[in-house]
């Protein structure tokens, strides 16, 4: 994926006046139409997405765009459609294992020592917001989660790996797409896979995510161009995942 879909760069002026959707020519699909040209991948292939309402998101993300250039980091839709149309497809193996191999340090998994008053306000909380998420976790894959202090994290039971990994090789493109993007915004596949499955909501998992941070913004206070910044950056990156997850689904 250029790297302009993940920074403030402007790749070009606007040189289309129309945004439309079309149903894709072999009729398995829709387009997006910007004027007479098909919208395409940064590869070159035409963007064929699986339904009317993702297309339509898509189009509205061109149709913003502002005469005096095209702004790639206002389309995280466009962005999660060439990564599930075209990455997943040919990588889907290296994404697993690349989530796999950090799932022993999942943010969910890692507890603040309760033995000091620094951080024992945030154990109490992390026991508070995010235990029911493990007991759900024990309930869906029939492992119970280890919970651990070292920086450095532990080591989850061989069955619960194993679980969470056949999950991850049951998903289609656009499942593992939204759960690859949410986790590596979230630093947890389990917060990942919870909104996937419906267990979180947006807010529920910003809240988990930011348990630690928000506790020393409350402490400290916030650094204006900082912390709000990574707030909204983290707003967006989540729930534009979530977003094109459910447009991908609709019928």
């Amino acid at each position: 994926m250029p790297m302009s879909f993940m920074t403030g760069s402007i790749v070009g002026k606007r040189f289309y006046k129309e945004v439309k959707t079309r149903e894709a020519d072999d009729g398995n699909g829709w387009t997006v139409m910007l004027d007479y040209r098909t919208l395409k991948t940064p590869s070159k292939r035409p963007l064929k997405l699986p339904t009317l309402p993702l297309a339509k998101a898509i189009a509205a993300e061109w149709e913003y765009q502002q005469t005096d250039g095209i702004r790639p980091f206002t389309m995280p839709l466009m962005r999660l459609a060439c990564t599930a149309l075209e990455r997943v497809p040919l990588t889907r193996t290296k994404i697993i294992e690349n989530l796999m191999r950090k799932f022993n340090q999942d943010l969910v998994f890692c507890r603040a020592p309760d033995d000091n008053e620094l951080t024992s306000y945030v154990h109490d909380r992390q026991v508070e917001k995010i235990d029911p998420l493990l007991c759900w976790v024990e309930s869906d894959f029939g492992f119970k989660p280890v919970v651990y202090s070292s920086f450095f994290g532990g080591k989850q039971e061989d069955g619960l790996v194993t679980a969470i990994e056949n999950l991850l090789n049951k998903t289609d493109d656009c499942e593992l797409s939204a759960i690859d993007a949410i986790a590596a915004s979230a630093h947890s596949l389990i917060i990942a896979i919870g909104m996937v499955r419906g267990k979180l909501q947006i807010e529920e998992a910003i809240e988990l995510i930011r348990l630690e941070e928000d506790f020393q913004v409350d402490r400290w206070g916030l650094v204006e161009g900082g912390h709000d910044v990574d707030i909204a950056d983290l707003r967006v990156q989540i729930s534009s995942a979530v977003v094109f997850l459910g447009l991908s689904r609709s019928i």
